[in-house]
């Protein structure tokens, strides 16, 4: 009896630990469903120069005309986004931001870079973030389904002789790479990952880590948390495996000086690639994100280099 009574302790203790891992990791408790978003800026001395910067590109958003648009996720979620259009039948960037980030605040720069090289943005929030649905974060698991939501809405609004490029910053930049793993349709010619970790494991792990927790104690009930709670396997993806898998183009970009996501990631997911066609452009003193911003000439001349490649090829 007194056994039976610590295995049942033992298994509470188990399942609070790996709810509360949960909630810490995955969960959004507060959602702004339909509500405007505010100029919510991220923290870091980082990111202190850019932020007028910043600042412009976010109100740029709302000034530059848009559609408005919104696709269903296949567990049912109604995810949104914005279409910007700077050419008619210009390749379009399907743009995933990052980690607790949302479109407006994580990509606001994007639009603008994507228009210097002629190319239209389907800028989106991602499920548990900005105004779409939802409120677990997957690390890319489940957002790398909602990515092929989005191209079938690309291919019925222009059919199948557009040109889309996967463009993701940090977790986005994870996600659209392990895409790799779904299947993508032939019209997307090639992916942008800008700040990418090479595995949702490795990420948490170095997180837990700096945190000054033991992270091969804690990963175990992280991972349980979100097989439990919020159905779905931290393990069943990576990009640095996706990538071993990829038949198109793909530039990996990353700052130096990145404290969140090591630059070292961006250079296993290279290392690993097995596209006839790759890139990795390490920007020196840049920190996470901030690639484009620090150094916009060298990023923008890397862009219209690679991309030349893939259009005359």
């Amino acid at each position: 009896m007194i056994f039976i009574f610590f295995l049942l302790l033992i298994l509470l203790f188990i399942l609070i630990t790996s709810y509360v891992c949960f909630y810490l990791t995955f969960y959004v408790p507060q959602k702004r469903k339909g509500q405007k978003l505010g100029f919510d800026f991220p923290d870091g001395d980082a990111y202190k120069p850019f932020k007028e910067q910043i600042r412009a590109w976010r109100e740029q958003l709302n000034t530059l005309p848009y559609d408005t648009v919104s696709v269903t996720s296949f567990d049912g979620l109604t995810l949104r986004g914005r279409y910007y259009e700077k050419h008619k039948g210009a390749p379009i960037e399907l743009m995933m931001h990052g980690y607790r980030g949302d479109s407006q605040r994580d990509l606001c720069g994007g639009v603008d870079r994507a228009f210097r090289i002629g190319h239209n943005v389907l800028l989106v929030d991602q499920r548990a973030a900005g105004t779409s649905d939802g409120d677990v974060i997957s690390f890319g698991i489940n957002e790398s389904r909602d990515v092929l939501v989005w191209l079938d809405y690309l291919s019925s609004r222009f059919g199948n002789d557009i040109k889309v490029i996967l463009t993701g910053i940090s977790m986005g930049a994870s996600t659209v790479l392990m895409s790799l793993e779904r299947d993508l349709p032939n019209f997307v010619v090639g992916i942008l990952a800008d700040c990418g970790y090479s595995s949702a494991k490795d990420i948490i792990k170095l997180v837990v880590k700096d945190m000054k927790l033991p992270p091969n104690i804690c990963y175990p009930f992280i991972k349980l948390g979100a097989l439990l709670y919020g159905k779905f396997n931290l393990d069943e993806l990576t990009a640095v495996d996706a990538v071993k898998k990829a038949n198109i183009p793909i530039i990996f970009i990353h700052g130096n000086q990145d404290k969140f996501v090591p630059h070292e990631m961006s250079i296993e997911n290279f290392n690993a690639c097995t596209s006839e066609h790759k890139k990795l452009v390490i920007i020196d003193g840049a920190a996470h994100g901030l690639a484009f911003p620090y150094s916009p000439d060298e990023y923008v001349n890397a862009l219209k280099e690679f991309f030349a490649y893939i259009y005359n090829n």
